[in-house]
């Protein structure tokens, strides 16, 4: 029996989100100027507030407007290192540090799956002791230049339930032959708990808290 621990990374690893810190953190660092467009942004999050755009176009539309529309790799490399560092650092819950030292200890492979994107996820997932990442990925060009759109789905939702199950086929691993322990702050990640054999609300909001308890799934606080 193959045993996997699959986490979830903003809010239930990390203590603050990461996807708009990345962007902000990569603009200061290779083209501050950006920042100016900062009002721009907002608007982008405001229409995604009022549902006229979705996720995935929030996210492009501020990787484009933060980074440009196209970014060489190397470019960006040492921007990651740093922001994945810092992370590591100063953005992690003692309790997940303790969770994930545990679920290694019981021979659990560790899987780290979130909407964030894997230019940054994987190197925090490196650095957190993950065996392998799930994420949302971003379109590279003929140049090898990194795109601001997303390669295939936003890894959030009902997708990130069918990145898991696509990830579980390439690894070879059929769910019948698997205990799967799954860990989220947010509902949004329902269609995987209700999927998982073990399911854990952590750091949860309310709407998770609320369906955690209906459901009899585990509830923690890593704070």
């Amino acid at each position: 029996m193959k045993r996997l621990a699959i986490y979830d990374m903003d809010r239930t690893i990390t203590a603050r989100p990461t996807f708009t810190p990345f962007l902000v953190h990569a603009a200061l660092t290779l083209n501050p100027l950006r920042l100016l467009l900062a009002p721009v942004v907002l608007v982008a999050i405001l229409l995604y507030t009022v549902k006229l755009i979705d996720r995935a176009t929030l996210k492009e539309t501020m990787q484009s407007l933060l980074l440009g529309r196209s970014i060489d790799p190397a470019r960006l490399a040492k921007v990651v290192d740093s922001f994945a560092e810092k992370t590591a650092v100063k953005n992690i819950r003692r309790g997940a540090v303790a969770r994930i030292a545990s679920d290694r200890a019981e021979g659990y492979t560790l899987v780290l799956a979130t909407a964030s994107y894997r230019l940054y996820a994987e190197a925090i997932g490196t650095r957190m002791g993950f065996d392998d990442v799930i994420a949302t990925n971003t379109l590279v060009g003929l140049d090898t230049r990194i795109m601001a759109k997303i390669d295939g789905e936003n890894c959030y939702g009902p997708a990130k339930l069918r990145m898991v199950t696509a990830w579980m086929k390439n690894m070879g691993v059929a769910r019948e032959d698997a205990h799967i322990r799954f860990y989220s702050d947010h509902v949004s990640d329902a269609p995987v708990l209700a999927w998982a054999d073990e399911a854990f609300a952590v750091n949860a909001h309310g709407p998770l808290q609320k369906l955690a308890r209906n459901m009899k799934w585990n509830i923690d606080d890593w704070s």
